[in-house]
């Protein structure tokens, strides 16, 4: 009997470990032709990846199964109805449909110690791995801030603007978003559709776009910024929300992905427009601020006062 909860995930907190209960181990056909296997637990701290919107990929890490290291080689995204556990494009219902859990699905090579049901594991994941997936997906929500307020003259209706007040042209354009570690590609669309709904989108001048959004990113950056993670609840599917707090005002966007709880770790954030055929693409990078060097303590207490 597979499990008929919602797993317990401790990511959106900032969670790197959890010792958790084995509910399930199934062979994983679906994710290519053999070789894998996969295991539930009650708890996780894992960030899988959900192939129904892929911005953010998998965390990394391994898990020690009765005292053995194990690589953890991918994390789905699973639903059960309590007897067949369903993974990535497979899963026929949406989020909280009535007799369906969705869990975090760790996968492990099939021919690596076998976990069991009943047995405890302990989960670790690669902190500096997750840090950097952390700081690109924050950059790229900041970064489509940064082009709202950029593209908020090219706008000839009225329509919903972000919690800086700015016309959402990321809400109303993005067609795919890429998290990759200290950075990001967004991909918007400029078709007809967008038209209709009042964005000008003849003859971008792409230099002054690109020059404008990273000025204000700057600022945004030297200014320094906080970041939460607001949880409706512990669970795999309880709704999750991006708080970030910039000098301009407060965004707050609905995101199941892992985030840093500030600014402080970023030197920059910066990006590149291009035009492909009626798609404007954004790349975002994100330069890590590196920590100064310890002082010499023992060369400066030897120095001659």
């Amino acid at each position: 009997m597979l499990p008929l909860e919602d797993t317990r995930v401790t990511f959106p907190a900032g969670g790197l470990t959890a010792d958790g209960e084995v509910l399930a181990v199934v062979p994983l056909d679906d994710l290519g032709p053999g070789g894998l296997l996969g295991f539930v637990t009650d708890v996780s701290p894992f960030h899988p990846v959900d192939h129904g919107w892929p911005d953010q990929g998998p965390d990394r890490g391994v898990v020690s199964i009765s005292g053995v290291t194990v690589e953890v080689v991918d994390v789905v995204l699973g639903a059960t109805d309590g007897h067949n556990l369903l993974i990535a494009t497979n899963i026929p219902v949406r989020r909280g449909e009535p007799g369906w859990a969705f869990v975090v699905v760790h996968v492990i090579g099939a021919d690596q110690v076998r976990p069991e049901v009943g047995e405890r594991v302990q989960l670790a994941v690669d902190a500096a791995h997750r840090d950097a997936l952390g700081r690109g997906h924050t950059a790229c929500h900041i970064a489509a801030l940064a082009l709202n307020a950029a593209l908020a003259d090219r706008w000839r209706k009225p329509v919903p603007v972000d919690g800086l007040g700015h016309p959402n042209f990321d809400q109303l354009a993005l067609a795919n978003s890429r998290i990759r570690p200290d950075g990001a590609t967004d991909v918007y669309r400029l078709g007809k559709s967008l038209r209709k709904k009042g964005f000008d989108s003849a003859d971008l001048p792409l230099a002054e776009l690109t020059a404008a959004v990273n000025a204000r990113l700057a600022g945004w950056v030297a200014a320094g910024a906080t970041i939460s993670i607001e949880a409706d609840g512990p669970g795999l599917t309880d709704r999750r929300t991006w708080v970030c707090t910039l000098p301009d005002g407060q965004e707050r966007i609905l995101c199941g992905g892992t985030h840093p709880t500030s600014l402080a770790g970023i030197e920059s954030i910066g990006v590149e427009l291009t035009l492909d055929d009626a798609e404007l693409v954004m790349q975002t990078s994100v330069a890590r601020r590196v920590p100064a060097p310890p002082a010499d303590v023992s060369s400066a207490a030897s120095r001659p006062a």
